[in-house]
């Protein structure tokens, strides 16, 4: 399999829960003492190595063999162009936010004038 890095680097935790090997960044710790992972053909139990363009990745036990791989220049451009619209688009979710949080603390702001219900007692 080959698994393209737009990035410098990938950790072995964050590129197996991006292929669906693991569930969670948690599950990396008990997936590395029931599974061997070799990288670049010698056994590795560090969650946080960083992986780069040109190095494997095999698990032989689930038949996995991942190798690196460098994107095209249009793919990096596509890359690109959908990170800087992801980062477009948060910026202005957290525009929207900071408005709904401001107009909640003016209405919160406002003495209470409805007072809880009691009830009688029996």
């Amino acid at each position: 399999m080959e698994y393209k890095l737009f990035e410098e680097f990938i950790t072995l935790q964050a590129l197996l829960k991006e292929l669906g090997i693991i569930q969670s960044g948690g599950a990396i710790k008990a997936f590395l003492i029931e599974h061997q992972v070799y990288f670049n053909g010698e056994l590795e139990s560090r969650r946080g190595k960083k992986i780069r363009i040109g190095d494997t990745i095999d698990i032989p036990d689930l038949k996995v063999d991942i190798t690196l791989t460098q994107p095209s220049l249009k793919e990096q451009e596509e890359y690109q162009a959908d990170k800087i619209e992801k980062e477009r688009i948060a910026k202005l979710v957290k525009e929207m936010n900071k408005g709904v949080k401001k107009e909640k603390q003016k209405t919160s702001s406002s003495p209470k004038t409805k007072q809880a219900p009691r009830f009688p007692g029996r």
